[in-house]
């Protein structure tokens, strides 16, 4: 039996009275308290989230964009220095093997380099992949897995710059949107990153593992009167869903493609270069050969779709939920989940979820469900 693994917040987790769970291979707070509450202190203030099962991997060599660009949909040449791009990696029938984020990083010796974290259920097929693309067609990169060597601490809210200030980082100098900068908060030494996946505003740190929990301490001293407060995995589940962003092995794998999964706004049609699953990708694009999609519903009773339930039109089968369950600060039953193409999948269109046997209705609604933008 394989040993499950512990990040190194662990015993700051234990220590604050969080609910440990098994989740991929690892032991993490599930919560601390109420989900809910969690779900609206980050809405409303600002919350910390241990990340540090995701994983990390240093690309480098003059062929490094020429290596991306073959295993990705974006397109890295326009990249540049910083700025980070959310994207796929292939397989050659067009399959998601991970959704991950690319930075770019300065560059290493006069060479491209770059950052990519990816999902901690996925890290060994992951690094299985690039590690083959790089032997087979002899790309002259660099890779490097620091998975087992960086923590990552993701601070989310719309009080997350004030936090973050109190390091020492001024507004104007902290990163923009989907930008990364390796810098000082304090005496710690990181790449911090505006990133997240809760639909807040917020930043992404990476740090040693051995300063983790220093960091972690210092973070909530500090955000205490700010409101800032741990979260556990409840919430982050919550949090994404009502951002209808998506969750690899649920809403993604490798038998959907990104135009399936509804992320062709993450795909340029003008790039040149070849990577794995064009052909399919770009016809997809264009309407031809796509046979299901990933929608957005809420409920119209007050039932609680979750996973694999089937959904229904007409009384006919048409798909499955991928991913349900309560929206808090929506406050709405809401879920995402693949159907026919054959179907209207218009905003406003009547479905059913089938739920213990039963037909709940639903709607199809615009996504994400909740937006910054929309906030009351």
């Amino acid at each position: 039996m394989e040993k499950i693994k512990k990040t190194p917040l662990c015993k700051e987790h234990v220590k604050l009275g969080a609910k440990m769970v098994p989740f991929g291979g690892w032991e993490m707070p599930l919560q601390y308290g109420s989900i809910i509450d969690e779900h609206l202190t980050v809405r409303n203030y600002a919350g910390l989230f241990d990340v540090s099962h995701m994983g990390e991997f240093f690309i480098y060599g003059p062929e490094s964009i020429n290596f991306l660009q073959k295993l990705v949909p974006q397109n890295i040449s326009k990249l540049t220095t910083g700025k980070a791009v959310y994207s796929q990696l292939i397989n050659p029938n067009a399959g998601i093997i991970d959704d991950l984020i690319i930075y770019r990083l300065e560059d290493k010796e006069y060479n491209p380099s770059f950052l990519l974290i990816v999902n901690a259920s996925r890290i060994d097929d992951d690094l299985h992949w690039v590690e083959f693309n790089k032997k087979n067609d002899q790309f002259d990169v660099e890779i490097e897995n620091k998975s087992a060597e960086l923590a990552m601490i993701a601070i989310q809210g719309p009080l997350a710059t004030e936090i973050i200030e109190e390091f020492g980082l001024s507004k104007e100098d902290q990163p923009s949107r989907f930008s990364i900068k390796e810098t000082n908060l304090d005496s710690f030494k990181v790449f911090i990153s505006r990133t997240g996946y809760t639909g807040e505003d917020g930043f992404e740190i990476i740090i040693n593992n051995k300063e983790a929990p220093s960091l972690w301490q210092e973070l909530l001293s500090k955000g205490e009167k700010y409101g800032l407060k741990p979260i556990g995995l409840g919430a982050r589940d919550t949090l994404r869903l009502e951002a209808a962003m998506l969750l690899y092995g649920q809403d993604m794998n490798e038998k959907t493609t990104p135009v399936e999964a509804s992320l062709g706004w993450s795909i340029p049609i003008d790039k040149e270069e070849d990577y794995y699953g064009k052909n399919i990708i770009l016809s997809q694009l264009s309407n031809e050969n796509l046979d299901k999609i990933l929608v957005g519903f809420r409920m119209l009773d007050k039932s609680i779709p979750r996973h694999d339930y089937e959904i229904f039109k007409d009384d006919e089968k048409v798909g499955y939920v991928t991913s349900g369950g309560i929206a808090p600060f929506v406050g709405a039953n809401i879920g995402l989940g693949y159907v026919s193409t054959k179907i209207p999948t218009s905003i406003g269109t009547k479905i059913d979820i089938n739920i213990r046997g039963k037909l709940h209705p639903a709607e199809m609604v615009k996504r994400p469900f909740y937006t910054r933008s929309r906030r009351v």
